[in-house]
């Protein structure tokens, strides 16, 4: 009897250490990359969580002050989890004020590319190039109070008046409308439209949309908040399980 109280007490320990190390662990992969795997739903099913936050930097490293999301972090984990046999679905919350063209092109396209179900959610913002990552996965949210802004490519630094430079602009800016376009409902004419309002921003031209002003134009799919994202992210799991039986 003593022998099994000591072994059950080792186990305890055992168990208490593990899940010690598992939180800590989780705390180290939040704190570094915004990044977790939910895997406590009761369903077996295995989620992990990207979060786009603040600025997205590109080649270029921003000052220390600022908050951004780094796609040379993003782009290797988009590949593991598309690896990962453990890894059923893929949630992505948004809240940035855009960033690097390229960097979040590069991300747009490779959560566009992913074969397992992925949903986003739009929580403070997704704001200009935060607009393609945002239609980007497979089904998309705002929250009622969310916000997303549409404008013109824009570059800082000096810019050659030409009309190379602004062709230029224009190849950028028709690289993004095509991917949005293509990833969402709403089509060329009306996001264009969106890009060129003049009445909305007293210093620049575009479109704010809030909330269901994105869903009504055709951008995000729908409203809802946290509980949404993950009810609709497992219900898609459970399809695409069903599809390969």
């Amino acid at each position: 009897m003593q022998k099994v109280r000591k072994e059950g007490k080792k186990y305890e320990e055992e168990k208490n250490e593990k899940d010690y190390q598992g939180n800590k662990e989780r705390d180290e992969q939040i704190k570094e990359t915004g990044q977790l795997l939910l895997e406590d739903n009761g369903k077996e099913y295995r989620i992990h969580l990207i979060t786009i936050i603040g600025e997205i930097e590109g080649h270029d490293i921003l000052s220390s002050n600022t908050k951004t999301t780094k796609y040379e972090h993003v782009l290797p984990k988009l590949a593991s989890i598309e690896d990962a046999a453990d890894v059923d679905g893929i949630l992505i919350l948004l809240n940035t004020m855009g960033g690097d063209v390229e960097a979040g092109l590069a991300i747009a396209e490779m959560i566009a590319s992913l074969s397992k179900p992925t949903v986003s959610l739009v929580l403070g913002g997704s704001h200009s190039i935060g607009v393609p990552i945002a239609v980007s996965s497979k089904y998309s949210f705002i929250v009622p109070s969310g916000t997303m802004v549409v404008h013109p490519v824009r570059m800082n630094g000096m810019v050659i008046g030409s009309q190379i430079t602004y062709d230029y602009f224009q190849q950028i800016q028709d690289r993004i409308t095509n991917f949005v376009c293509s990833h969402c409902g709403i089509n060329k004419k009306k996001f264009e439209e969106l890009l060129s309002d003049t009445g909305m921003m007293t210093k620049d031209i575009g479109t704010i949309l809030v909330g269901k002003q994105a869903v009504e134009c055709g951008i995000i799919n729908e409203v809802g908040g946290i509980k949404d994202a993950l009810k609709k992210l497992n219900k898609m799991i459970e399809k695409s399980k069903v599809k390969r039986l």
